[in-house]
């Protein structure tokens, strides 16, 4: 990326910090990072953290910003667009991490005819280990893509999809995957206190075999099918865990899960667009 390219974030919550520390870390200087938001107080916080240029005007930052990451609540996406289209006639990238809002409904708030890019990152992403979907409109250029890319890959991965409707296949599986983890951590937590073990060795237990499993998972050639299949001795006690997931229909609970996460994205997308 052009170290000398100037980026603004509208927002300065949690997804904008992790996307700044991200930036900092990877040699992108604290002068080209601009930030507004309408709470002075965490803007104040930021400031001090980064050393970067805040506003608590918008449109004094777009003004100023070849890439403008929308880092707001999604139910206030169509306000902020509004109020900044007057100043984007330099047509600067516009990135939005809000998610749901689609694309055609952005780009209608903002004029009609600004580059965006749309992506879907999860939580992870505060600790440079995000995995981000993102999808480019036809106004996007292939310098503007590689820009987006590496924005976000400073946050961990990212991964471009055929489609904006993809996305919310995205959100189902990874944007809300990090909450499925956690709901098995503690459910594993809790089996381990019933068999006997104290709740703070069950709880570093569970949290150390995610971790560890998904490392394994990250850093072997093998899918993790093979992988499972690896450790599951036959007649032996993983098989006997395995075989009572799969009786009481394990894989369809988890589809079915992504599923209801999956409908309620678009929902949510159509929800946010219907405002005019």
């Amino acid at each position: 990326m052009q170290k000398t390219t100037t980026i603004g974030f509208i927002g300065a919550g949690n997804m904008a910090y992790a996307l700044i520390s991200g930036l900092l870390k990877n040699g992108f200087l604290a002068k080209n990072i601009k930030l507004s938001d309408k709470d002075e107080v965490l803007l104040s916080q930021r400031q001090a953290e980064f050393g970067i240029e805040i506003f608590t005007d918008n449109t004094q930052l777009t003004a100023q910003c070849e890439v403008i990451v929308l880092a707001v609540k999604p139910q206030i996406l169509s306000n902020i667009c509004k109020e900044i289209q007057a100043h984007i006639r330099h047509k600067p990238l516009i990135v939005s991490i809000a998610a749901g809002v689609k694309s055609n409904d952005i780009n209608r708030w903002l004029g009609g005819t600004a580059p965006i890019i749309r992506t879907m990152p999860n939580t992870p992403a505060l600790l440079g280990n995000g995995a981000t979907g993102i999808v480019a409109n036809k106004m996007v250029n292939k310098q503007q893509k590689e820009l987006a890319e590496q924005i976000l890959n400073a946050v961990g991965q990212c991964f471009w999809v055929v489609n904006e409707d993809m996305l919310d296949a995205v959100t189902a599986l990874s944007g809300s995957g990090p909450a499925y983890f956690f709901l098995m951590i503690e459910s594993m937590s809790n089996a381990g206190v019933a068999l006997g073990l104290d709740k703070e060795m069950a709880e570093k237990l569970s949290i150390q075999t995610a971790l560890g499993a998904s490392m394994m998972a990250s850093q072997n050639q093998e899918s993790a099918h093979e992988l499972r299949n690896k450790v599951t001795s036959k007649n032996g006690t993983t098989q006997a865990a395995i075989e009572s997931f799969q009786d009481q229909n394990f894989e369809t609970i988890v589809s079915h899960a992504m599923r209801a996460a999956f409908d309620r994205a678009r929902e949510i997308g159509f929800e946010l667009g219907a405002d005019e």
